[in-house]
């Protein structure tokens, strides 16, 4: 590993490794199934020497023929295989992080530059044949890769930190909040005494509030988004926030399995502002300064897969911990799942990317059930990919958008089964609608039973927060209005949680449906006019 470390060193004499030196942590205190913590640098230098030279070194993946979803992809798609996106954007590097907005679309950025697309569904709802707008671009200095991210319950996106800055080595502050009503990125400062944010790991919370890791300490900020100020929160935090991941809890609580004090495992208790032990995680999940992500599943368990082929599952009822499966030998080498991303499908399975050792090709993809492991078809850029560089994010048509740092994205179409009792219910909703105007839909189950989509620490997509989708009875063409102002962002609850949703001024008029659809879930319809 130091060899590999130092001849990519060598290979990249103008890469500057930045680190976190001279700064200290804080005080120590679906299916079934006293002192001081040494600050840690976010990656090792052999983590950002690798990184730079997968993208500089091969910026964009071989080209590859493409072409409308007939014939061979269709019947790809309905076997449950993956579907690239018809059409593409004039990516600069290639598509990176994606996140889902409140009004249907996918804002997807152009690696370590500036520039956001946004990806629309066509008239039938599908994103398959959807189409790219190109959004406005974040402040010119801002061009981050591996970064804290979230959709926000007013329906606004925080971008916050980046390890690299226009691909070049960072651990920056710099962040930018988008409004997706005036169409404008505004900077966001950083809190008070922050040096670096870099590969941060955020969440919103339950009660909304956003809350941002510091890469290199073990401190944590929650931003007043009505002042944009931060507030610095968290005590107890065994070890610098590095490389770990949060999963929103149930009773919301954060849980991270601990990197640099593995097997360790904490809580975060927004109620105390205090970190306090999650137990012991039954094996080492970790590797090269790295982990897998961590999925909450609808029966409360979340399933923790390791960078080292290993697997551990936290019992959120019970408490406990107990051991997972572990990932195969795949022609002589261990796969794992070192910076991986996951999506848990509609059924409760969950999906995620794995690869033989840290950074390396290709890419195998599985479906863990809650017992056990599956490998499934992979999308056609695998054999260049590794884990770190793919993204899944759940779409509101039950299927998982794929991008890989190229231009080329992917959708992969599961079965659509729905897992028991993750439908969100709509219990109050105005019959007669007006375009262009704002209502309240009122509900159950709105922010689905888990974040959805997770990472090992430095990409966050959640989409645990409900959409409004009407479909015209007369067309059938598909229109999403854009949702804010959510009452409750808890996953797994059952309690009584409302929005506003703003009806298209384009949308078409007569008798239509509308559902609610969360993590890719929708409820039953209810029968509207749209006037």
């Amino acid at each position: 590993m130091r060899r590999l470390s130092l001849f990519l060193a060598t290979l990249l004499p103008a890469i500057l490794i930045s680190g976190c030196s001279g700064n200290t942590g804080t005080p120590l205190a679906n299916e079934p199934a006293g002192s001081s913590v040494p600050a840690v640098k976010s990656s090792t230098g052999m983590e950002n020497a690798a990184r730079l030279f997968h993208f500089r070194h091969t910026p964009n993946h071989p080209p590859r023929h493409r072409h409308n979803v007939t014939g061979t992809d269709r019947a790809r798609a309905l076997a449950g295989g993956w579907t690239p996106v018809t059409n593409k954007a004039p990516w600069t590097n290639g598509a990176d992080t994606e996140m889902l907005m409140t009004d249907g679309t996918v804002m997807v950025l152009d690696y370590c530059t500036s520039q956001w697309y946004a990806l629309t569904p066509d008239n039938t709802g599908s994103y398959i044949n959807g189409t790219w707008v190109k959004m406005p671009t974040m402040q010119s200095n801002y061009g981050p890769l591996y970064f804290a991210s979230a959709v926000l319950p007013d329906g606004k996106l925080i971008v916050q930190g980046g390890e690299y800055n226009f691909c070049n080595g960072a651990e920056t502050t710099l962040g930018a909040i988008f409004d997706p009503f005036a169409k404008t990125w505004t900077a966001v400062s950083p809190p008070t005494g922050w040096g670096q944010i870099g590969d941060a790991q955020s969440a919103v919370l339950s009660s909304g509030t956003y809350m941002l890791g510091n890469c290199c300490t073990s401190s944590q900020a929650q931003l007043n988004e009505s002042s944009m100020t931060w507030t610095i929160v968290g005590t107890g935090k065994h070890d610098a926030n590095s490389e770990e991941g949060w999963s929103l809890l149930r009773n919301g609580d954060l849980l991270a399995a601990d990197v640099f004090s593995a097997p360790a495992s904490e809580l975060f208790n927004p109620s105390t502002s205090m970190w306090s032990s999650a137990g012991t995680v039954p094996v080492n999940l970790t590797s090269g300064d790295e982990i897998g992500p961590e999925t909450l599943r609808p029966n409360n368990t979340v399933w923790i897969p390791g960078a080292n082929g290993l697997s551990a599952i936290y019992n959120a009822t019970s408490l406990a911990w107990s051991t997972g499966p572990t990932f195969p030998v795949v022609n002589g080498k261990q796969v794992d799942t070192a910076d991986a991303p996951s999506s848990l499908l509609t059924n409760g399975n969950v999906m995620v990317a794995a690869s033989p050792g840290l950074y390396n090709a290709p890419a195998t993809f599985y479906l863990f059930n809650g017992t056990t492991l599956a490998s499934i078809a992979t999308p056609p850029n695998a054999p260049n990919d590794s884990s770190y560089n793919i993204r899944l994010i759940m779409l509101p048509t039950g299927q998982v958008l794929q991008t890989d740092d190229s231009a080329d994205v992917e959708i992969y179409n599961g079965t659509h089964k729905i897992a028991k009792g993750t439908k969100p219910t709509i219990t109050s909703v105005p019959m007669t609608l007006t375009h262009g105007n704002t209502y309240t839909v009122k509900g159950r189950k709105f922010n689905g039973v888990s974040q959805a989509n997770m990472y090992g620490d430095d990409v966050q997509e959640a989409t645990n927060y409900p959409l409004v989708r009407i479909t015209n009875a007369q067309t059938g063409h598909v229109f999403y209005c854009r949702t804010h102002g959510h009452s409750y962002m808890g996953v797994g609850s059952n309690r009584p949680v409302s929005t506003s949703f703003d009806v298209p001024s384009g949308i078409e008029t007569g008798a239509s449906s509308l559902v609610v659809v969360v993590n890719g879930v929708s409820s039953a319809s209810v029968s509207v006019t749209v006037n």
